[in-house]
């Protein structure tokens, strides 16, 4: 996995603008009192793009198809204006992810396959791999299979190679500590990795190289494996092959929800309470809703990630 497949994973996302505000492209289809696009219809944007799908009271909500004008098309669901829940998006260079999205962002489940045959299956956690999932090296043959934490290994993880095994812990994508590498369950070699600068790198502004990070927030195309920094394995012992001698196996990460998430459970529940009326409505006005009134407000637009 090179450090250009994280910006690859950006490249093509964008392109839609800001909100949607008439006058802005041509629009067959249906829609609302307010003559805002509402049903099924299908868009031209100002930009080039096209979307082809539903709307709810003027904002892509429900299934739909939006092609970029650079080459990018994502197919699935959309809430809010946003992509959101299950989707799959190709990219112009012919990469292509499918599974879940919240707000735009990869989130949940989900597969990527990258241009040079790579891949990666597991957990994201908005845009980035977050939690246990498998990277595949199709070039060599070998899956990490551990724990991510925003976008880098992180954690334990197991290595598999075509004839071997490593088990151990891992620091931004290099393995790092104590572990071990198992042959066919019968042997293990006992060690640990450290982490040293590559001798035949050149350090042409090499104080700024460094394995330990100082930025709390970094951006995303810094989120790949140090440069310079190559990690050398220390043998200490070989045994018989134990399982109680394997360093920990990789476990899930617990994702503390947002409050927005609590804000999707309330609209479930009105939604459920709205669909439950029918043509007895007249008679049940008098049944309290499951859902307190002062939490029946317009929330769409508010974002508490950053508040």
């Amino acid at each position: 996995m090179s450090d250009d497949d994280l910006e690859t994973e950006k490249a093509g996302e964008d392109g839609e603008g800001g909100e949607e505000r008439y006058p802005y492209g041509e629009y067959e289809g249906g829609k609302d009192e307010q003559l805002d696009r509402h049903g099924w219809g299908s868009a031209l944007l100002p930009n080039g793009d096209i979307y082809e799908g539903q709307y709810y009271h003027g904002r892509r909500h429900g299934k739909g198809l939006y092609c970029f004008k650079n080459g990018a098309r994502y197919e699935g669901e959309w809430r809010k204006g946003l992509k959101h829940g299950h989707g799959d998006f190709l990219y112009p260079d012919g990469t292509k992810y499918m599974g879940h999205w919240r707000k735009d962002l990869k989130h949940g489940q989900g597969t990527y396959f990258y241009a040079n045959g790579d891949t990666y299956e597991g957990f994201w956690y908005k845009g980035l791999r977050h939690g246990l999932g498998t990277y595949t090296y199709k070039s060599v043959n070998v899956t990490h299979y551990g724990t991510w934490k925003n976008g880098r290994m992180e954690g334990p993880g197991i290595i598999n190679y075509p004839y071997y095994r490593y088990h151990g812990n891992f620091e931004k994508n290099l393995p790092k500590g104590k572990g071990c590498f198992t042959f066919d369950a019968k042997y293990m070699q006992h060690g640990f990795y450290v982490n040293m600068r590559d001798p035949a790198f050149d350090y042409v502004g090499a104080e700024e190289l460094k394995i330990e990070g100082t930025d709390n927030n970094p951006p995303v195309e810094d989120l790949g494996t140090p440069i310079g920094i190559v990690p050398i394995w220390r043998a200490r012992n070989i045994t018989e092959y134990k399982t109680e001698l394997l360093p920990p196996e990789p476990v899930p990460l617990l994702v503390k929800d947002s409050e927005d998430s609590i804000l999707d459970i309330i609209e479930y529940l009105q939604q459920q309470y709205h669909e439950g009326t029918g043509a007895d409505e007249e008679e049940h006005r008098a049944t309290p809703s499951p859902v307190p009134q002062d939490m029946l407000v317009d929330i769409p637009d508010i974002d508490l990630d950053n508040i």
